[in-house]
C-alpha cells in the first residue's frame, strides 16, 4: 500500500514539475527514454550480427549429415554428434598444427612488440636527420597493401645475399624460401605483418607521456635507456598489451605471409584451407563414395575446423580483456 502511495505521488510530482518546466520536462524524458531504446537497438543488432554466425557454426558443428537436410532443425541437432570435430582434427593435423601455430604466433608477436616499441619511442622522443620521411614511410606501411610487394619478397628470399657474400663462398645465394627464418628477419626490422600500425599506436601514446617524467629521471642520474625501461615501459603496458594481441591474432589467422614465407610448416590458417579437399578425398577413398562429399557436409566440416581455429583466441582475449579495454580505454583518451 505504501509503495503504491509513493508511486502516486512521485507521478503527481512528475506532473507538477512538467507544468512548472512548460512542458520541457516531458519532452526531455521522451526523449532519454528514446535515445536509450535506439542506443539499446542499434548495440543489439550489431552483437547479433557478430555472434549469429558463430553460434550458427557451433550449432552446425554438433550436427549429423542426416541434420543438415533436414528442413525441422534449425539450432538444435536431433543427432548430436562430436565426429566432425574429429574429422577436422584429423584433416589439420590438429595436435601438431596448433602448437606450431602457437610457438610461431607467440615468438612473432613478441619480436613484433620489442622492436615497434623501441622504434615508436625513437619517433616519439628523438629527432634525427630525415625524421618525418622515415615517418612517412611508417604510413606507407600501413597502406601499401602486402600483396604488392609479394613478387620482391619472393625474389628476395629466394635468392638472399648480402653483399654478395654466399655467393662468393658458396657460388650460389641462400633460398630461404619455406623456411619460418625470414619472417623473423623481416619482423626484427620492423617489416612484418601490421608493423606500422604499432609503431603508429605506441608512438602516439609515447607522445603524450608528459616529459616531465623524463627530465626528472634525467636529474636523478638516470640514462636513457634506464629511463625507458623504468620510466616509460611501466606506464605503456596497456598499449602493449593491446599491440601483443593484435599481432598474436593477425599472425594466428595469417594466409598471405604463412603461406609465402612459411609453406612448409603446419598451421592452422594454411590446414584449415584444404578440409574441403581433405574431405572430398576421404569420403572418395576412405568411404568408397565416388560421388565424394556433399556440399552440406563439407560446409560442416569447415564450420567445425573454424572454430578450432578461433576457439584458442576466444580464450586468450577472455584471459586478456581486462588489459585490452583498458587500453583501448586510454589510448582513446590519449589520441
Amino acid at each position: 500500500m505504501s509503495k503504491t502511495i509513493a508511486k502516486s505521488h512521485s507521478f503527481a510530482e512528475f506532473w507538477e514539475r512538467n507544468r512548472k518546466s512548460g512542458g520541457h520536462l516531458l519532452k526531455r524524458t521522451i526523449y532519454d527514454k528514446g535515445y536509450k531504446f535506439i542506443r539499446f537497438f542499434l548495440l543489439f543488432g550489431m552483437c547479433f550480427m557478430i555472434l549469429q554466425p558463430i553460434l550458427n557454426k557451433i550449432s552446425i558443428s554438433f550436427m549429423a549429415e542426416e541434420d543438415l537436410y533436414n528442413s525441422m532443425i534449425v539450432a538444435i541437432p536431433e543427432h548430436f554428434t562430436t565426429d566432425n570435430y574429429k574429422l577436422a582434427a584429423q584433416f589439420m593435423s590438429y595436435g601438431e598444427t596448433i602448437i606450431n601455430t602457437f610457438v610461431i604466433s607467440l615468438t612473432i608477436a613478441v619480436l613484433q612488440v620489442a622492436v615497434c616499441t623501441l622504434v615508436a619511442y625513437g619517433f616519439a622522443r628523438f629527432q634525427f636527420p630525415l625524421k618525418n620521411f622515415w615517418f612517412a614511410c611508417v604510413i606507407l606501411m600501413i597502406v601499401i597493401p602486402p600483396q604488392t610487394l609479394s613478387t620482391s619478397l619472393h625474389l628476395h628470399f629466394r635468392y638472399f645475399d648480402i653483399f654478395g657474400i654466399f655467393e662468393a663462398i658458396t657460388g650460389e645465394a641462400l633460398n630461404l624460401r619455406g623456411s619460418v627464418l625470414p619472417y623473423y628477419m623481416m619482423s626484427a626490422t620492423c617489416m612484418g605483418l601490421k608493423n606500422g600500425l604499432y609503431i603508429y599506436m605506441i608512438r602516439q601514446f609515447f607522445r603524450n607521456v608528459p616529459k616531465e617524467l623524463e627530465e626528472a629521471a634525467y636529474v636523478d642520474g638516470c640514462g636513457t635507456l634506464k629511463t625507458f625501461f623504468k620510466i616509460m615501459l611501466p606506464d605503456a603496458k596497456p598499449i602493449l598489451t593491446s599491440c601483443f594481441l593484435f599481432s598474436f591474432v593477425w599472425q594466428w589467422t595469417d594466409g598471405f605471409y604463412s603461406r609465402t614465407f612459411l609453406g612448409n610448416t603446419k598451421l592452422l590458417s594454411l590446414q584449415a584451407e584444404m578440409i574441403a579437399e581433405r574431405l572430398d578425398s576421404y569420403i572418395k577413398l576412405e568411404l568408397s563414395n565416388a560421388a565424394g562429399a556433399s556440399v552440406g557436409y563439407t560446409n560442416c566440416i569447415v564450420a567445425t575446423g573454424t572454430l578450432m581455429v578461433i576457439a584458442p583466441l576466444i580464450a586468450i582475449y577472455l584471459f586478456a580483456q581486462k588489459g585490452f579495454v583498458e587500453s583501448l580505454s586510454s589510448t582513446g583518451i590519449k589520441m
